[in-house]
């Protein structure tokens, strides 16, 4: 069996600090970090938000799908995706084959108070216009059995700095690599 690319894949919504994250575990993992967003941006030429008022969401999902398939194929370090990703369905089957493979896909789960100051729900991000706070709600109330269906792992970061996150999702690989040694 080949093993999965990504060391390790972060999702969650918008202000759960998976790119800060992703770039923490990097540095003590000496691996490269990869954002699906950033790739995003470094193909099309253009911010997410331009994206999104000149071409529309749907072209913005199609270039993001495209983002994280060549990313899964191809990174083999820390790997965050955009935090509207998981919706699509043929990055949900990907995820589910990476994580069948032994890939370990990290839900970053934050509470909107906390998601609120590190967001700053400001017009860089098209989905959370008009009244910020109702929309993050509202995106994360849907959002949020996606994220636990396609994750293997779930840590909330609350009051966590990202080196506090990085260090619970090191304790959760390591207890989840314990279990499948000690399974029969």
């Amino acid at each position: 069996m080949t093993p999965p690319q990504p060391t390790v894949v972060l999702v969650g919504p918008p202000g759960s600090g998976k790119s800060t994250v992703a770039a923490a575990l990097a540095e003590r993992w000496q691996l490269a970090a990869r954002d699906t967003d950033a790739d995003v941006e470094a193909t099309s030429g253009r911010t997410i938000a331009d994206i999104f008022v000149e071409d529309g969401e749907p072209a913005f999902r199609a270039l993001e799908r495209a983002a994280v398939a060549a990313a899964v194929a191809e990174h083999d370090g820390v790997l965050a995706l955009g935090g509207g990703a998981v919706l699509d369905p043929g990055t949900q089957a990907l995820l589910a084959g990476y994580a069948e493979q032994g890939g370990v896909v990290v839900f970053l789960d934050v509470s909107l108070a906390h998601a609120a100051p590190r967001v700053g729900l400001n017009q860089s991000r098209p989905l959370l216009l008009g009244n910020p706070r109702a929309q993050w709600q509202a995106l994360m109330e849907a959002r949020r059995p996606v994220y636990e269906a396609v994750s293997t792992v779930r840590v909330l970061t609350d009051g966590l700095t990202p080196a506090q996150v990085a260090e619970l999702v090191e304790d959760a690989l390591a207890e989840r690599r314990r279990t499948v040694q000690e399974a029969p």
